[in-house]
C-alpha cells in the first residue's frame, strides 16, 4: 500500500484558466487521476481494523488525503462538482475514527479537509 501511494499516485495541477472547458482533455486526466485517488483511498482505509490505525490514518489522510487529494479539491471550483467530490472522500472514512470525538472535532489529520467543506 505506502508503495502504491508514494509511487503511484500522481494528480496533475493545472491553471484554472486551463480547466475551465470541460471538454479539456487536461481536465478529464485530471478528473481520472483524482478518481483513481479516491480509490486507492477508499481500499486503504478499508484495511481498518486490520492494519495499524496509525498507519492507515497516515497512508490515507496524511498522504493520500493531505498531499495530493485536497489540492485537487483546492483547485476545483465551488460548485456541484467539488461537492461530489467531497461526498466521495468522506464517504471512504470508518466511521468508528468519529464515534469518540466530542462535539465540533475532527481528527487532527481532517483538520484542512474539515477548513475546506466549512469554506
Amino acid at each position: 500500500m505506502k508503495k502504491s501511494v508514494e509511487e503511484d499516485v500522481f494528480i496533475p495541477l493545472y491553471p484554472k484558466n486551463t480547466v475551465e472547458d470541460k471538454s479539456s482533455p487536461r481536465l478529464k486526466f485530471q478528473e481520472r487521476r483524482f478518481w483513481s485517488a479516491v480509490k486507492l483511498l477508499s481500499n486503504v482505509l478499508l484495511w481498518d481494523g486490520i492494519v495499524q490505525e496509525d498507519t492507515i490514518r497516515d497512508l490515507g489522510l496524511s498522504k493520500l488525503l493531505n498531499r495530493y487529494l485536497l489540492l485537487n479539491l483546492l483547485n476545483t471550483p465551488p460548485g456541484p462538482d467539488n461537492i461530489e467530490k467531497c461526498k466521495e472522500v468522506v464517504a471512504c472514512f470508518p466511521e468508528r475514527w468519529f464515534q469518540d470525538l466530542g462535539s465540533g472535532s475532527t481528527l487532527p489529520e481532517l483538520l484542512n479537509f474539515c477548513q475546506h467543506l466549512l469554506q
